[in-house]
């Protein structure tokens, strides 16, 4: 997927990428936490992300320290893309799936995303 983005991209950077557009001007400190991963990790993806024109960093008003990231338009515009591209692979491949097969198949997605946000809370 993050390929559909750019072609220099990681598959982390769709996940990442994704949440910023809901998130933006969150911090990387809040993205490390959220993805359970060093802050490090995540600055090293964020100057990619950044060198690539994707995201933009802006000092955080709030506190000097801190940044605060943003997709760039051209972001916005490739991930839009990539999401349109996906949502297009999904539905061609259910084409042939009965109606209530994919009732049930977005009903238990649905309960998984719910638990998978209710352990990770709890770890």
């Amino acid at each position: 997927m993050a390929r559909r983005i750019h072609p220099g991209l990681e598959a982390s950077a769709y996940p990442l990428l994704a949440h910023i557009a809901d998130h933006p001007g969150v911090r990387g400190s809040e993205l490390a936490a959220h993805f359970g991963v060093g802050r490090a990790t995540i600055s090293r993806q964020l100057s990619r992300l950044h060198a690539l024109g994707l995201v933009a960093r802006e000092v955080d008003p709030d506190d000097s320290r801190g940044q605060l990231i943003t997709l760039t338009p051209d972001g916005e515009t490739r991930l839009h893309a990539a999401h349109s591209g996906r949502v297009t692979s999904i539905t061609e491949a259910l084409d042939g799936w009965d109606r209530r097969d994919v009732a049930t198949l977005a009903t238990l997605l649905h309960r998984y995303s719910e638990d998978v946000v209710r352990w990770n809370a709890n770890r």
